[in-house]
């Protein structure tokens, strides 16, 4: 079954975890607010999808996630400083942030899987594909990956997974995509591994926190039930949904970073840095001096 193409204007941001791997900084600050130089992730985050022609963005949120809404809301106090003393360029910035998109919020009460994170979020969605992007992955390129993954989704008319390379040692950290037939960077889905160790599948093609997604994914979703470990996850209701129906995976050009894994965040921070003009230079002799 084809589901009818519409245009893809509505994103769901997942930005509910609880940030372990960045303890103790995510005690009292949500992993997702971290900065890369000086933007936080999910601000990179929200100007992809805008940029890939997103409308309407849900984020879904946990418990101590406030400062993520204070964000991309209104700062009257602060923009009337910064009018008072003449920061033009700062006040720019600053208002550039609160008027991105429409931005709605709804909050995952208690932490049970990236599926029943999803699922809170399905009301604002209707019967329209969608864009959704986990809170940790960040790709540079020309073309945004959002970008990629949705002139990949009119193409096929089927669901969408991003898909990157990955080396031995870290097949066992993603889900892996098994594919008997490929066209370009598009690869049809013959099986989907949550986590497999790299001696169960020949196949290096790790799934990446980004995907387009038809509306059936929340059925599959309660169709695949709860895992043993108490959590709905999105993982399971791709091997539901597979057996009914086509899914693809579509392979992105560009440089990707894990931000939910501390060296991906270095990564990240230092490569955001040396694409700057105002700070290219200073680092590059810094790291001179350290490398």
């Amino acid at each position: 079954m084809k589901i009818p193409m519409k245009k893809i204007t509505k994103c769901v941001i997942l930005a509910a975890g609880y940030g372990t791997r960045f303890l103790p900084a995510t005690k009292a600050q949500p992993k997702e607010m971290l900065p890369v130089v000086d933007k936080p992730v999910i601000q990179y985050l929200v100007e992809e999808a805008v940029a890939s022609g997103i409308q309407d963005i849900i984020i879904v949120t946990g418990r101590g996630k406030r400062s993520i809404e204070d964000h991309f809301d209104k700062s009257f106090e602060l923009e009337q400083t910064l009018v008072e003393k003449g920061k033009t360029k700062e006040l720019a910035q600053v208002e550039h942030v609160s008027s991105l998109a429409n931005i709605a919020y709804v909050r995952q009460p208690l932490p049970r899987g990236d599926g029943d994170a999803l699922l809170y979020a399905q009301h604002f969605l209707g019967d329209e594909p969608f864009l959704l992007l986990f809170g940790d992955d960040l790709v540079i390129h020309d073309v945004p990956a959002s970008k990629q993954l949705i002139e990949a989704f009119y193409r096929k008319q089927a669901p969408i997974l991003c898909l990157k390379d990955v080396p031995d040692t870290m097949v066992s950290s993603y889900g892996i995509v098994e594919s008997n037939f490929s066209e370009g960077r598009s690869h049809k889905v013959e099986k989907f591994l949550e986590k497999p160790k790299s001696t169960e599948t020949t196949s290096r093609l790790g799934v990446v926190g980004k995907y387009v997604l038809t509306p059936d994914i929340f059925e599959y979703i309660k169709v695949a039930g709860m895992s043993a470990g108490g959590e709905r996850r999105l993982a399971d209701g791709f091997v539901e949904m597979l057996k009914e129906r086509d899914i693809y995976g579509y392979e992105i050009e560009g440089r990707r970073y894990d931000t939910g894994d501390k060296f991906g965040f270095l990564q990240a921070t230092i490569d955001y840095a040396l694409d700057r003009p105002d700070l290219a230079e200073k680092l590059k002799e810094f790291m001179k001096t350290r490398v």
